[in-house]
């Protein structure tokens, strides 16, 4: 099972949205899911859990906006995750107290012996594997078959979080839909939202 911990995306540059200004948002009042709604995309062949607390949430969010769920909607909804393994290559800064561990020990042979020198400080090449998290929810204007607005989520998957599932979905969904600027039936934008 796949859970997204990307509840740091709320405050960063981990979500980003993209309406087309094209689109009469005011015309939506009503939605529900495409057929191909499902967490793991074409590759789940079964509703996921993960894939059911998405419906719930993005549900929550839309009718907290106005929307109503219908069985003829306006708009649709899909959406994706998708994880990679992803490594984190830095040099680190770090100090070394045996002063040959220094690239160059020589240069401070003058100190030895006489008084205790600070620590010596190099640079370490530390490599860090981990999971990048992606979620994508897309509305869609159902009569004309065209993406109307996407908003997406990246961060770092957190295994220790998994227990603890229906909350870091949320928190994810509701970070994303806090980039959508409309409510239904209103065809300008409520929040400072760009169009981008």
């Amino acid at each position: 099972m796949v859970l997204l911990s990307l509840t740091a995306c709320v405050s960063g540059p981990g979500v980003q949205s993209l309406y087309d200004p094209e689109a009469d948002f005011g015309r939506f009042t009503t939605y529900n899911f495409a057929p191909e709604a499902k967490a793991g995309g074409a590759d789940e062949k079964y509703t996921s859990l993960l894939t059911k607390q998405l419906k719930y949430s993005i549900s929550r969010e839309m009718e907290s906006r106005g929307y109503r769920l219908s069985e003829k909607p306006g708009m649709l909804v899909n959406f994706k995750v998708e994880t990679k393994e992803k490594l984190d290559v830095r040099d680190a800064h770090v100090m070394r107290p045996d002063p040959f561990f220094y690239p160059y020990p020589y240069y401070y042979a003058y100190r030895f012996g006489f008084y205790d020198p600070w620590p010596y400080y190099t640079y370490e090449t530390r490599v860090v594997q981990y999971t990048e998290g992606t979620l994508n929810i897309d509305l869609i204007d159902a009569a004309k078959k065209q993406l109307i607005w996407e908003g997406v989520a990246v961060g770092r998957v957190h295994e220790n979080e998994k227990e603890d599932m229906p909350e870091q979905v949320s928190k994810a969904v509701a970070a994303v839909f806090a980039k959508y600027p409309f409510i239904a039936g209103q065809s300008a934008p409520v929040t400072p939202e760009k169009k981008n």
